[in-house]
């Protein structure tokens, strides 16, 4: 699954079990689709670091995120971590939050 998450300032496209599990960092139950009201963006963003104070560089939750380390190559991208994931929403997040936008996903 793919999850579309979107402001009246722009869009932001992800694999679905990241974006689930940021969602529920949030305190929302990770239904697609949903939104959060404007208003209540500052607290889910809190809520959203808070959670990825404890979390944040646990591999993300997408299919081949996590690459095992192999000694034999150097070479090996480093894994993709749930910090790394929450990137460009936490910038839309606090983008939605100046503008006084609403925050909406939905299947993409």
């Amino acid at each position: 699954m793919i999850v579309k998450f979107s402001t009246r300032a722009g869009a932001l496209t992800m694999h679905g079990d990241g974006a689930v599990t940021l969602l529920r960092a949030m305190g929302h139950s990770g239904t697609v689709p949903g939104a959060i009201l404007a208003a209540d963006l500052p607290a889910a963003l809190a809520r959203l670091r808070r959670a990825l104070e404890t979390q944040a560089d646990a591999p993300s939750p997408e299919p081949g995120a996590a690459v095992e380390a192999d000694p034999e190559r150097d070479d090996a991208p480093p894994p993709v971590t749930l910090r790394m994931r929450a990137v460009p929403l936490i910038d839309m997040i606090e983008t939605a939050i100046a503008r006084g936008s609403d925050l909406m996903w939905e299947r993409g």
